[in-house]
């Protein structure tokens, strides 16, 4: 008799959608993924769960793990997460499904996507195209965030373009808060001399990893470790560039640091970060020494492109 697993349906307002993720990952779920249309003739669920202006969140877990109490428990913590960013209560739904069926279920919602100037985000089941003028990042998320539809990541990447337009095969970047590896596997295509990808949860390594394997990246120029900012002091490196794309209060927490591991003409990518939350961050950042050189917005998010000094 096969395994079976939980698919759990979150439906909740995009405002929340990387806090669920992040939720759901330290719950132990597998797979997640952004249902960016909703459709109207969803059979498997509750008609009333589709609205407009919501988005609906799939993820999976092993039914071995996981008891009906457990899944209460997420649901509560999921309406707590929202109440304290003042937002609607996200609503919970699960069921059972066969093993064979969980691997598939949620990758038919995530198709290839354009973003910037450069990048094509692959899904690694889909056979890319033979040539492009764009540069192909292949990735299969696992249960780390970052498949490239989340808006943050999006600037991100689009930051990155920007930032690695001159100079780029000098640069030695930092990703923290690594997740899939997205952000690091793009600084590197970019042109990036090296990367370095770290991130305190051993599967978002192990997804990192495969990752540049599926990219065909020399582990030479892109090396991937469990941890945070004391692995990347201990690389003994000056960073050129850092990429933070985590919650706003672990950047918080994380950003005195930054000195240690840069130079006084590094650059820094820092999102995950609400709108509601920009005037924190921007006085966290000048308090240490770093300057505001760009404020991009999309959505309910933004992403702050800063600088130790005027250069």
């Amino acid at each position: 008799m096969s395994n079976r697993w939980w698919e759990i349906v979150v439906k909740c307002e995009p405002i929340l959608e990387e806090s669920v993720f992040w939720r759901l990952e330290k719950f132990g779920c597998s797979g997640t993924a952004t249902q960016v249309e909703i459709l109207d003739n969803e059979q498997n669920y509750n008609p009333e769960l589709v609205k407009d202006k919501q988005i609906l969140i799939r993820t999976y877990i092993p039914e071995i793990n996981t008891q009906l109490l457990d899944l209460a428990a997420l649901s509560l913590w999921l309406e707590q997460d929202a109440k304290l960013l003042e937002v609607s209560v996200p609503e919970a739904q699960w069921h059972l499904i066969d093993e064979e069926d969980w691997a598939s279920s949620w990758k038919q919602y995530w198709q290839p996507t354009e973003i910037g100037d450069r990048f094509l985000i692959y899904p690694a089941w889909e056979t890319p195209p033979e040539e492009s003028e764009k540069l192909i990042l292949r990735l299969d998320p696992g249960a780390a965030f970052g498949t490239g539809t989340h808006p943050t990541t999006q600037l991100c990447l689009e930051s990155l373009e920007m930032r690695l337009s001159e100079n780029v095969e000098n640069q030695i970047v930092a990703d923290i808060g690594c997740g899939s590896g997205i952000l690091a596997l793009g600084a590197v295509l970019l042109g990036a001399k090296k990367a370095y990808a770290v991130d305190n949860d051993a599967l978002a390594t192990k997804t990192c990893r495969s990752n540049c394997q599926l990219n065909k990246i020399d582990r030479e120029r892109l090396m991937v470790s469990d941890g945070s900012v004391e692995q990347l002091v201990e690389v003994g490196e000056t960073f050129d560039g850092i990429i933070c794309n985590i919650l706003a209060d672990t950047i918080v927490e994380l950003f005195p640091n930054f000195n240690t591991i840069s130079h006084e003409k590094s650059w820094a990518i820092l999102s995950g970060i609400l709108l509601t939350q920009a005037d924190q961050i921007a006085d966290i950042v000048e308090q240490h020494g770093w300057t505001v050189a760009a404020l991009w917005k999309r959505k309910d998010w933004c992403c702050f492109n800063i600088r130790r000094s005027e250069y």
